[in-house]
Order: structure tokens, then C-alpha cells, then sequence
């Protein structure tokens, strides 16, 4: 018996994903016994639940926990990460209800799956080892094949649910061969064994696996070449959904990202930047020009956000602690301006509907000058125009790649965002200088909040940016 107590893993590291695991499980009988009229109750307690999982984070000790034989690490990027995509999913949470009772699909099962996959987000960002890895990508992804495809009756979320669902299935079986090539080669599957047997020099098969795993992980935050999932799911899906897509799994993906080529493959650097420069301007590039012909809002926000994860691997393409710090500040800053955006497409209904059309903005600013002026600021921040928040993201990422002596790169970034500012001020112009359209009915208070607090963080981040810039900083030391 005292052995077997001495073997039990601590379990305290994971105090907020199993306060998610045992919420999900009570949910489901909740659900299973009250059917749909259960909904408001299982939001409630779900949103309960995401809210104490963030205060376990914060409460955690500042050290670097190490549970699970390895598998399973807390550390101060980790916490950063997980905080950022909790805040993610509650905040979905919170803007999803009064939509989906709008439209008459009202189910317990939606903010269930939002927690079962925050479990798997926030396994991934805490994983030590490849199996860790794919055990929490997957725990993660199965819940989000069944929120693409949520609203049944729709034939564009279903078909953006099996798309979503196919691509997804073709990642995960890259991602695993690029592991099983990795434990071939290397003999281990924890990051810090494998970067002990490397002994700076990796072998053309350790090369290849890496590359096989970089590109599953590339699928996840919908980077060139593996994003052709993005705007088919991005339009298809209910707007909610959209949401959470935007948010939280691409903050866990790219968190992955960081940790494995920083933790596992930092003597192979020259090898592994070459990919994370490629993805990096082929995303840019992509999300630049592909967005300028788009009619519908959701659509042009899904080639955005394809542009803002190559700028974001501009950060981690230095391989420095400032760069990862930078990927850490970009993330955070991208994750509340989105959040923003799609409280402003949930506010645009009228008495036929929901609209998503950027022609259908006509006007706004005569009709709704809060609401238009909230939007107005957010584009301009995605487009990093200063002083908003955007900018300073795009600064420090660039700054990173600058230090790392990348010149091409970095002027690549600028000369990207100036073309993608182009599409961002299309959506004002058309706010404030295009014929008035009919009016959108009152928006909820949930969502005047989160317009709200989206627009205050954009417009004044510049005068007190010293608490995320630290905290990112403090983040990207822990992994050196």
C-alpha cells in the first residue's frame, strides 16, 4: 500500500483540468436526464466552471510543476497560455446563448463540448511528450468536429463539420507519423529526452519527423499550406462557434508549437526555422491577398486570422526568448480584438436575421456610431495601425525577427500588413461613407460588454502595457 501511494501521480499541478473532466461528466448527466430544457443550467454551471480553472491557474505556484512522469508540465508559459485560452472559451460561452435560442437550436450538448475541449486546449499546452501531445490534440479536436457541425438542420455547418472533421483526420495521422519517426530515431518521447539524445545533430529522419509534426501542428492554427479548412468552417459554422475556433485551439496549437521545437529540437534550430520561415510568409502572403475579394465578413475574418499566425511564427521564426515572448503578446492581443469582432457579427440582426455581409455595414456609423466606432477601431487594430494594441503585437514580433538578424522576413511582415490593411479599411469605409442600410436591432448587454472591453483594451493598451508585456516575458524565460 505505501508504495502504491508513493507511485499515485501528484495530482496537483492538474487541479484545473480535472475541476473541467469531473464539470463535463456531471453535465452530461444533467443533460442526459433534463434534455434541452437543461440549457441555461448547463451553460451557467459550464461558465462556473471555465471561471474557477482560470483562479486554479493563477493560484498555482510560480514554480515549474513536472506530474505524470514527465508528461505533464506547469510552468509560467504554460499558465500565460491557459489563462488566455480560457478566457477564450467563457467568453464564447457567454455571447453564444442568446444566438443559438435566436435561432431555435438551443442544446445542453454546446457548452459541454466548449469544456471537454478546453480540457484538451489546456492538455496540450501543458504537454512534456508526444504522446501527451496527441492525447490532448485529440481530446480537443473530437469536441471541436462535433461544435462545427452543432446547428443539424444547416447545410453549410454540416458540411463545414465533415470538412473540418476529414482535414483534421489527415493532420493527426501527419502528426502521429512525424512522432513515430521521432521515437524511432531518438529512442524517447519526452521533449527533454529527445533533445538529450539529439546531442546537437539531428538525423535526416529525426528532420523528416519534425517536418511531419510541424505540419499537423500547422493544420491547427490553419497555416499555409495546411489552411484550406478555414474559411468553408469559418463561414459554415454558427458564428459562436466561429468564434471559438478563432481563439482558444489556435492559442493552444500555437503554444504547442512553441514548446516542442524550443523544448525538444533547440540544437536543430537552422533545420526546424527554414519551416517556421516558409509557413511564416506563405501565411502572410496568403492572408493579404486572398481576403481583398471577400464579400462576407466571416470568410475575409478567416484569411485574417491565416495572416495573423504568420505573423505570429514571425516570433517564434527568431528561436529566442524575445521572440517567444513576442508569440505569447501577439497571441493575447489577437485572442481579445477577435473576441471583439465576433460580438460586433453576433450584434448584426435584424428582424429577418443574422447578416454577414460587409455590404450589409452600410451606414453603421449613422445608425449605430458606438457600434461602429468599436468595429472601426478593432479593424484598425488588426490591421497594427498605431497606437492600438495590433500594432505593438506586430512590433514585437517584428522586433524578434530583427534581433535574430531575419531582415527579409520582417520587411515581408510589413510589407504584408500594409496590403491587409486594405480589406480592414474596407469594412470602415463602407461603415461610414456607403448608403444607409436598415438598422440592427439592440444589441444584449453580454455583448455591449464584450464590444466594450475589446475597444478599451485596443484603443488603450499603449498607455499600460508593462503587466502583459512582463507576464509574457516571465512566460518565454521558463522555456529556456
Amino acid at each position: 500500500m505505501p508504495n502504491a501511494l508513493a507511485s499515485f501521480p501528484d495530482l496537483a499541478p492538474a487541479l484545473p483540468e480535472l475541476l473541467l473532466a469531473i464539470t463535463a461528466l456531471v453535465l452530461v448527466l444533467i443533460g442526459a436526464f433534463r434534455g434541452e430544457q437543461s440549457t441555461g443550467a448547463v451553460t451557467g454551471v459550464a461558465f462556473v466552471a471555465l471561471v474557477g480553472a482560470v483562479i486554479l491557474v493563477v493560484l498555482q505556484p510560480s514554480a515549474t510543476a513536472v506530474t505524470f512522469n514527465g508528461a505533464f508540465v506547469v510552468d509560467a508559459f504554460a499558465r500565460f497560455m491557459k489563462i488566455a485560452a480560457i478566457i477564450g472559451g467563457a467568453t464564447v460561452l457567454l455571447m453564444a446563448g442568446s444566438y443559438f435560442q435566436r435561432i431555435g437550436e438551443s442544446r445542453f450538448e454546446f457548452p459541454i463540448l466548449v469544456v471537454t475541449s478546453t480540457l484538451g486546449i489546456m492538455m496540450m499546452i501543458s504537454a512534456s511528450d508526444l504522446i501527451a501531445l496527441y492525447l490532448g490534440l485529440e481530446l480537443s479536436s473530437l469536441s471541436l468536429y462535433v461544435i462545427a457541425a452543432i446547428d443539424r438542420d444547416n447545410t453549410r455547418a454540416t458540411e463545414a463539420g465533415l470538412k473540418y472533421f476529414v482535414l483534421g483526420a489527415l493532420s493527426s495521422g501527419m502528426l502521429l507519423y512525424g512522432s513515430s519517426l521521432v521515437y524511432g530515431f531518438t529512442g524517447s518521447v519526452g521533449f527533454a529526452q529527445i533533445s538529450a539524445a539529439l546531442k546537437g545533430q539531428g538525423s535526416t529522419g529525426v528532420i523528416f519527423g519534425l517536418a511531419f509534426i510541424l505540419a499537423g501542428l500547422s493544420f491547427k492554427i490553419s497555416a499555409v499550406p495546411f489552411h484550406m479548412w478555414t474559411p468553408d468552417v469559418y463561414e459554415g459554422a454558427p458564428t459562436p462557434v466561429t468564434a471559438f475556433f478563432a481563439g482558444a485551439p489556435k492559442i493552444a496549437a500555437m503554444a504547442l508549437l512553441v514548446r516542442i521545437v524550443m523544448q525538444a529540437f533547440p540544437s536543430i534550430t537552422a533545420q526546424w526555422q527554414q519551416i517556421i520561415v516558409f509557413v511564416a510568409i506563405a501565411s502572410m502572403g496568403l492572408g493579404a491577398f486572398a481576403a481583398i475579394g471577400q464579400a462576407n465578413l466571416k470568410r475575409l475574418l478567416a484569411y485574417s486570422s491565416i495572416g495573423h499566425m504568420g505573423y505570429a511564427l514571425v516570433g517564434l521564426s527568431a528561436g529566442s526568448s524575445n521572440g517567444v515572448a513576442g508569440v505569447a503578446i501577439y497571441m493575447a492581443i489577437y485572442l481579445v480584438t477577435t473576441l471583439g469582432v465576433f460580438a460586433c457579427l453576433l450584434a448584426m440582426r435584424t428582424k429577418d436575421g443574422y447578416v454577414e455581409k460587409i455590404d450589409d455595414l452600410a451606414g453603421l456609423g449613422r445608425t449605430n456610431p458606438g457600434m461602429a466606432f468599436a468595429l472601426a477601431m478593432l479593424m484598425f487594430s488588426l490591421a497594427g495601425i498605431p497606437p492600438l494594441a495590433g500594432f505593438f503585437a506586430k512590433w514585437y514580433v517584428f522586433v524578434a525577427a530583427v534581433e535574430a538578424k531575419l531582415y527579409a522576413l520582417a520587411v515581408i511582415g510589413v510589407l504584408t500588413s500594409a496590403v491587409g490593411a486594405f480589406y480592414y479599411l474596407r469594412v470602415v469605409k463602407v461603415m461610414y461613407f456607403d448608403e444607409s442600410k436598415e438598422s440592427f436591432e439592440p444589441m444584449g448587454g453580454i455583448l455591449q460588454g464584450v464590444i466594450g472591453v475589446s475597444a478599451i483594451f485596443t484603443l488603450f493598451f499603449w498607455l499600460y502595457p508593462a503587466p502583459l508585456v512582463s507576464a509574457a516575458s516571465a512566460a518565454a524565460k521558463s522555456l529556456f
